[in-house]
């Protein structure tokens, strides 16, 4: 069975399409706008290996922010169509991730409940290029909302933001992709006491 999603979502402030396919091998085919994220999008296909194709136009004439958060918020609604019934998956997953002086730890459960926890650094640089750095929070909240996943994001320390903010993205990426592959135990089976994802 094809684990697919794919979002449209169109606003006055931007266009959006994300196609992602969760059983993918890393293809990536991102345009956002704004390079920093563009890099970003990027790992998180590649590391989860998800096929991920991201299309963004948005009204970066007044600033990133509203072209960052609808792409974060059509690539949830796109993850979670993907997952489908849940049937069979391991549900959980989590990944540590060191990038030179920074580390990332992530773990996700993809409940169908949406929750954020989110620690890194204080006074991190303000800007990576294009990308306000306070962004990266609002993405994981964004996309938390709409796939609907308990996610828990943890950076002990680091020091260079680029590092900071990259491992997260690598991390959430293997954490993903762990939690959503199929446990060949578990054919068939709703990983849930409830009986619901």
């Amino acid at each position: 069975m094809s684990r697919v999603g794919r979002v449209e979502r169109t606003t006055k402030e931007t266009s959006v399409v994300v196609e992602i396919d969760l059983d993918g091998t890393g293809r990536t085919d991102i345009a956002t706008g704004v390079g920093f994220y563009d890099h970003m999008l990027d790992q998180l296909g590649r590391h989860g290996l998800f096929d991920l194709t991201v299309k963004t136009e948005g009204d970066l004439h007044i600033d990133s922010h509203h072209t960052i958060e609808d792409t974060a918020l059509a690539l949830g609604a796109a993850f979670r169509q993907a997952l489908g019934d849940k049937v069979g998956i391991y549900r959980f997953g989590n990944c540590t991730v060191p990038l030179d002086e920074s580390l990332a730890q992530v773990t996700v459960d993809l409940s169908g409940r949406p929750y954020l926890v989110h620690t890194e650094p204080e006074k991190m640089a303000p800007m990576i290029g294009e990308y306000d750095t306070t962004m990266t929070r609002h993405i994981l909240e964004s996309f938390v909302a709409q796939a609907q996943i308990a996610l828990h994001v943890h950076v002990p320390y680091g020091r260079n933001a680029h590092h900071i903010v990259e491992c997260q993205f690598k991390a959430l990426a293997r954490a993903l992709r762990y939690a959503s592959e199929r446990d060949p135990r578990a054919a068939g089976i709703l990983p849930s006491t409830k009986g619901a994802l």
